[in-house]
């Protein structure tokens, strides 16, 4: 078996390990391109407060504020502006799409879009939609500084990027896209509201769970999503229900860190092949079609490999997780799964999660989401290859 392992450059994490941005970004750069979210540009708080000493060191020489989940123009906009000040790193100090938006700016400040196939800047270097060519330099240095628990951006080697006229979301990806640090400060987290803490915190359960039965489960990535799989399952419900439970936020924010390594080396599967393109036609955040798709995913998901691979590892591997989620060994396996399927449909209940007609999704739009989530790149991992209709089913049960 052959495989490879990466991550960011450099790690640090703890409650309060954020106050040592302004001194260790210091180290890596000296004139940066702060990206922040609407919230905290607008709200004081821990993370303006780290945005203010970062200032006050003179280290920051632009700011852009990610308005949602990056699209083309946000990034090619970031650029420009990284461009023009003459910028060395970017600093990223916000959830995964402020992460997101700030990894593919860096990609595309180093690389001219002159220099490619006459195809729009970003869409040069995105999968799927674009020509998927990689970089022909090395991104600027990245420091990640998450402010919430879900999608484990600050140790991915990819962005995440909307392409509205293709009515889809890729990604561009490349090794200097890991961040050169990342900074995982659970104390940026407490007092989430409700319903970012459920939809942010299943996603990071969902990339722990795909990652750990993919066809590209690794020795590594193995440990790593058990162990966060075992934080998850006692955390999310109580740092749901008490947002400023200390000991849950941690745990989420270790949780959201070890799925993001997972994910990078191990790949993800169908519920984020559906997820994509669902994100890139429907105005659906992506943590809450990841927890709206996952129960049934994994529901079809096993079905199809007890029919066509019932002797294969991934009903195992299904199996194991489920006994460190619900915290008991099945009876038998075929028990176990069947319980693993009821679990989650119980927690995305709990957690209070629409489903995808909320978002615009009718059983008409069914069949294109499918072919489209048919030939995603997050899909190939998938443990099986589900049929068109088995797509759908999962998709229509998330209605």
């Amino acid at each position: 078996m052959r495989y490879e392992f990466a991550t960011a450059g450099r790690v640090i994490v703890g409650p309060g390990v954020s106050a040592d941005l302004a001194t260790l970004a210091a180290g890596i750069g000296r004139r940066a391109l702060l990206v922040l979210g609407r919230g905290t540009a607008a709200r004081r708080g821990p993370a303006a407060a780290l945005a203010g000493q970062l200032a006050e060191r003179g280290l920051i020489v632009a700011s852009y504020t990610a308005a949602g989940e990056p699209q083309i123009a946000d990034v090619e906009e970031g650029a420009r502006l990284a461009g023009e000040n003459g910028c060395d790193m970017v600093i990223g100090l916000g959830g995964g799409s402020v992460l997101d938006t700030a990894k593919g700016i860096a990609a595309l400040a180093t690389n001219d879009p002159s220099s490619g196939s006459g195809q729009a800047w970003a869409l040069a270097y995105m999968e799927v939609v674009g020509a998927g060519r990689s970089l022909e330099h090395a991104a600027l240095p990245v420091i990640a500084v998450p402010t919430t628990a879900g999608t484990g951006s600050e140790a991915t080697r990819n962005a995440v990027i909307a392409a509205p006229q293709a009515r889809a979301k890729a990604s561009i990806r490349h090794p200097s896209l890991l961040p050169r640090l990342a900074l995982v400060d659970s104390t940026l987290t407490h007092g989430l509201p409700p319903h970012v803490t459920a939809s942010s915190g299943l996603d990071a359960l969902t990339q722990l769970l795909e990652a750990y039965v993919s066809r590209r489960a690794q020795p590594i990535a193995d440990g790593l999503c058990l162990e966060g799989l075992a934080r998850a399952a006692w955390a999310l419900r109580r740092a749901y229900h008490q947002p400023d439970d200390g000991a849950a936020r941690e745990a989420m924010s270790t949780a959201s860190l070890l799925s993001g390594i997972a994910l990078a080396n191990a790949g993800l599967g169908a519920v984020h092949g559906i997820a994509a393109p669902l994100g890139g036609g429907y105005p659906a955040p992506h943590g809450a079609a990841c927890a709206a798709l996952l129960p049934h995913v994994t529901a079809v998901n096993i079905r199809a490999l007890r029919r066509r691979d019932p002797e294969g590892p991934a009903l195992g591997r299904y199996a194991r997780a489920a006994e460190v989620l619900l915290g008991r060994r099945g009876a038998n396996e075929a028990a176990t799964l069947d319980d693993l399927v009821a679990a989650l449909r119980d927690l995305v209940a709990e957690l209070g999660i629409p489903g995808l007609a909320s978002y615009g999704l009718r059983s008409e739009g069914v069949a294109e989401l499918a072919a489209q989530a048919a030939t995603a790149s997050s899909t190939r991992a998938n443990p099986i290859e589900l049929e068109l209709g088995e797509l759908e089913e999962a998709i229509g049960a998330a209605l």
